[in-house]
């Protein structure tokens, strides 16, 4: 059986995939991929030391800089303030329901106990097993354990007499034949030594082949890039059926970037998280550990920040769909419950919303029912901090072709009277108008 799947596999790949059926993940588990919503990034190697790109330096880079890269950066790549759980906490507590953490980059380096070379993460002076202690970790908080692995390997391109590019016929597994084997003995690795993985991501230009073989070893893995669309860096123009996932950094560069760096605020992340989840997709959302292991503290100050949103509305990012009549109005996205006509109104673009002021909205394409109830995610409508005299209660009225909502913003977040992000309001029962 075994000889005639890699025939199968080995036809598949001299013909382009064109004439071999493709396999692809399971219907449900890409229901429940998309009923996530949100998920964490990582990208993290022994050039963090640097503070370079990751990998992508050793492309056009002299003998001798790609010689001390390979030999002599992982003789001082030390995470020793690396703490597994310590992650795990706070990308449960920023909503995340997925950790992508990269297995191995494009320079080859693995962070894990590998049988296949010696250019990993025990061959350093840490000498500890990241992915290991990392997967552990998740499985301690729920979360989904995905990895990221690129089949494009730097470190078999240079052995093998190549020039090190992500562009050439060799440097893809589609011709490679020495490479493509190498990394399906690592992926194998992986799934039997630290499984049951839940998401794949292959970052390669020909990622297909690498997807058919993770479906054959083992079909409940969810695989992202090399079967569904992953935008990197932005946004579709519009919604997107099926399961699609947009990957972003916080700054300008996925791993640590100790200078120079421009990071988005807390607002714009969580303002990308809505829209993407408007337009039906997941949002994976990059981080880039310091070589230490530590989360840098501005990293962290922007999950904590949107941690803060999550924790008051994840009802509307989890488990929820596209609204089939509109996705934005204004400064308003929408999403939908998945089970029922239950939508969330995410108002964003709000200036200077101090604490108990009300503010009225207009909403096309939908419509109250006799059922209709509309209230503030975690809010109770009930009081007014310091304001008794106020009565914060979320209203509608339906008017022949509006619907308006009134709105109070009464859930005291921040210390001083104006959370900048955005609200959400619940609207149940509704019917959608088509126009």
């Amino acid at each position: 059986m075994k000889s005639i799947l890699k025939l199968l596999i080995a036809f598949s790949l001299s013909v382009g995939f064109t004439a071999f059926a493709q396999l692809k993940n399971k219907p449900e588990l890409n229901e429940a991929f998309m009923d996530m919503g949100f998920g964490i990034f990582v990208h993290w190697s022994l050039d963090s030391q640097l503070g370079s790109v990751i990998s992508h330096s050793l492309v056009g880079a002299s003998d001798d800089y790609v010689n001390r890269y390979f030999n002599e950066l992982p003789k001082t790549f030390y995470p020793n303030k690396f703490d597994a759980d310590e992650w795990a906490r706070l990308f449960k507590v920023a909503g995340a329901e997925y950790v992508v953490f990269t297995a191995k980059h494009h320079n080859g380096f693995c962070m894990w106990d590998t049988k296949t070379t010696d250019f990993n993460i025990m061959n350093t002076p840490y000498g500890e097993d990241i992915v290991g202690q990392l997967v552990k970790a998740l499985r301690k908080q729920n979360l989904k354990v995905g990895l990221y692995f690129s089949p494009e390997d730097f470190s078999v391109l240079h052995k093998q007499g190549h020039v090190i590019s992500r562009k050439g016929k060799m440097t893809q597994i589609t011709a490679n034949e020495e490479l493509f084997d190498y990394d399906k003995v690592q992926v194998k690795e992986l799934i039997k030594n630290y499984g049951p993985i839940d998401v794949m991501f292959f970052d390669a230009f020909q990622a297909k082949p690498m997807a058919q073989f993770v479906h054959t070893i083992d079909p409940n893995i969810v695989v992202t890039r090399g079967e569904m669309k992953t935008p990197e860096q932005k946004i579709p123009g519009g919604a997107l059926s099926g399961p699609w996932e947009t990957c972003m950094t916080m700054g300008t560069q996925w791993q640590y970037k100790p200078t120079n760096e421009n990071y988005k605020s807390g607002t714009e992340l969580i303002e990308k998280l809505i829209e993407i989840r408007a337009k039906g997709g997941n949002f994976l959302l990059n981080i880039g550990p310091k070589p230490n292991g530590e989360i840098p503290i501005e990293q962290e100050e922007r999950l904590r920040e949107v941690a803060l949103w999550m924790f008051v509305n994840n009802e509307a990012v989890k488990n929820v769909r596209t609204v089939p009549t509109i996705v934005k109005d204004g400064d308003m996205w929408f999403t939908k419950s998945k089970k029922d006509n239950t939508v969330y109104i995410f108002i964003t673009g709000q200036i200077n919303w101090f604490k108990g002021f009300r503010r009225n909205f207009l909403l096309k394409n939908m419509k109250a029912t006799k059922n209709t109830k509309v209230s503030v995610l975690g809010q109770s409508d009930l009081v007014v901090e310091y304001w008794p005299e106020n009565t914060p209660t979320t209203r509608y009225k339906q008017h022949d072709e509006l619907l308006e909502i009134s709105v109070s913003r009464a859930h005291r977040l921040y210390n001083d009277k104006i959370w900048p992000n955005p609200i959400v309001v619940k609207i149940t029962d509704v019917e959608f108008i088509k126009k």
